[in-house]
């Protein structure tokens, strides 16, 4: 199982980014998966979820109305599409991914078993 995250940038606020991670090696239809990020000093948090089968969607306040999970089925691939970015957003990205997650615990790192090695976002001018 692997989990290969990518397209993290320096780019300046009000800008735009497309994050992937490009997911193989088990059945897609009964996991979910996550975006987190971490910045520096600070916990690790939850960004966007999506569950796999059926596509329902879930976001951090801070990011709702700006960022859009996606999939592409064919390349077994989540998207993490970010305008309208700002500095706070600046941190560590990292896509992970679980099978049974329901949406009252997808917040919880614990319950993710596989995890990317993240990719990093600056947001500045």
């Amino acid at each position: 199982v692997q989990l290969q995250a990518s397209g993290g940038g320096l780019v300046q606020p009000g800008g735009s980014l497309r994050l992937s991670c490009a997911a193989s090696g088990f059945s897609f239809d009964v996991y979910a998966m996550t975006w987190f990020r971490q910045a520096p000093g600070k916990e690790r948090e939850f960004v966007a979820f999506l569950k796999w089968s059926g596509g329902s969607t879930n976001y951090a306040d801070s990011v709702k109305g700006r960022f859009t999970i996606s999939r592409d089925n064919a390349k077994n691939t989540v998207y993490l599409q970010m305008n309208s970015l700002k500095p706070e957003d600046t941190a560590v990205y990292y896509c992970a991914s679980g099978s049974g997650i329901i949406l009252s615990m997808a917040r919880q790192t614990r319950v993710y078993t596989y995890w990317g090695q993240g990719t990093q976002v600056t947001v500045s001018s």
